[in-house]
């Protein structure tokens, strides 16, 4: 059986026995055939809120969230779109920010890529900056009493669209809708209290959850103290089509484009299998390791205890080197350090979600990468280096024996894996 994976901006093939081998990927959904009208018609019928022209008025201050460059969001089509429906509105009261959450700024080169070269020279586009007290204006606190931070532009916005799409999210139930603001254009302190280590740990900080995911809830609260926001997210095929258009109100929209990425990426099976082989669904979100945690925590749904998962993610730009995630790792022995240091009362570190995800899954199973990391570096994440795919897969088949079965996951974690029963 050949299988592609999704990776980096191509794919890679591997040729597993076929009696042996279960693809699992989304139900396929075609794009829109007029992705541009429906989206402009969504503006003019969104749910659970007013025409958006007829929420603007002509001194009002618009600020429009984007998504960042290690998102699969089709800026390039939809930013464009949007400002066309909002030309009658002077180009100087809207800003275009961008949701980087505590992730590195992207250049202008990037924006100029995301949001077309056009869209960068004739508005302001700034990058969120998670650590700039300047930036960020108090909303209150967290659950744990850490300020909740948000970016003062959005704030200081009469109105806010945020834009973005939505997919099964490892601890966040899905991506979009709140997320846009809150981590998007959130303070680090915020961030790191909303991705603790009791809320990772909490079995509903997962994929498909919202309602009852305290994370989730959490951020949703601190979102809309923001104020009123329209949104406009969409769904997207693994060619990256739109499938559908969700604008309106910020959880009203995102409660149905949840629905719809639910019943196209949730698959069920009868029962764990001795190998799992995931991606992390090609560039952009493979682009370094500390996204590649999301693969690997959508293959690990459905693996054996003491099972093989096999991460294919390219990791163009590598941890990154020296990031938080990079230094964490760095500073641990192994798995089992990290995850004492973070139930460390008072311990608290930027990007500590990632490693402690990571090492819960390597507390229960190996875990080996295809990149484009050298080894060192990888062994110096705690991950062992995959160097053939398909080779690997036959010789641990081999070893378990005839009745051992083999899980593939070529989107990675646009599929959302389950036990069934």
């Amino acid at each position: 059986m050949n299988i592609d994976l999704a990776y980096g901006q191509g794919s890679l093939s591997i040729d597993l026995p076929s009696d042996r081998t279960t693809v699992i990927e989304p139900s396929f959904a075609s794009g829109l055939p007029e992705e541009k009208d429906t989206l402009l018609a969504a503006l003019d019928q969104p749910i659970g809120l007013p025409a958006l022209r007829t929420m603007i008025h002509p001194d009002d201050r618009i600020c429009i969230l984007f998504t960042d460059i290690t998102r699969a969001t089709p800026n390039d089509r939809i930013i464009p779109w949007l400002l066309e429906y909002l030309s009658d509105h002077p180009k100087d009261q809207i800003t275009l920010l961008n949701q980087l959450g505590t992730h590195r700024p992207n250049t202008r080169e990037e924006l100029e890529a995301m949001l077309t070269p056009e869209v960068v020279r004739n508005y302001r586009v700034l990058n969120h900056d998670a650590e700039d007290p300047d930036q960020l204006v108090s909303v209150g606190q967290t659950a744990s009493g850490a300020p909740a931070l948000l970016n003062r532009q959005a704030l200081d916005a009469d109105l806010r669209i945020v834009t973005g799409f939505i997919e099964p999210h490892f601890f966040a139930g899905f991506s979009g809708g709140p997320k846009g603001i809150m981590p998007g254009v959130a303070g680090l302190e915020t961030v790191m209290s909303n991705h603790g280590f009791d809320h990772i740990a909490d079995e509903r900080s997962t994929f498909g959850v919202t309602q009852g995911n305290p994370l989730w809830e959490e951020l949703r609260d601190i979102a809309l103290r923001a104020g009123p926001s329209f949104l406009l997210n969409v769904t997207l095929n693994h060619q990256r089509a739109i499938t559908g258009v969700f604008a309106g109100g910020l959880i009203e929209a995102h409660q149905q484009g949840c629905q719809r990425v639910k019943q196209t990426a949730m698959q069920a099976v009868e029962r764990a299998f001795d190998i799992v082989v995931t991606t992390n669904s090609g560039y952009p979100l493979d682009m370094n390791l500390y996204q590649g945690v999301k693969g690997m925590s959508a293959g690990s749904r459905i693996l054996k205890e003491g099972g093989l998962l096999i991460l294919a993610c390219e990791c163009r730009e590598g941890v990154p080197a020296s990031s938080p995630l990079d230094q964490l790792l760095r500073s641990a022995s192994g798995p089992q350090e990290i995850l004492t240091m973070l139930s460390t009362p008072g311990f608290v570190r930027p990007e500590q979600w990632q490693a402690q995800i990571q090492a819960l899954i390597q507390s229960r199973a190996e875990v080996q990468v295809f990149s484009a990391l050298d080894d060192t570096t990888l062994r110096a994440a705690h991950l062992e280096p995959c160097k053939d795919i398909q080779k690997t897969v036959e010789n641990r088949l081999q070893k378990l024996g005839p009745e051992a079965r083999v899980a593939v996951l070529p989107q990675g974690p646009l599929t959302i894996p389950y036990l069934a029963g």
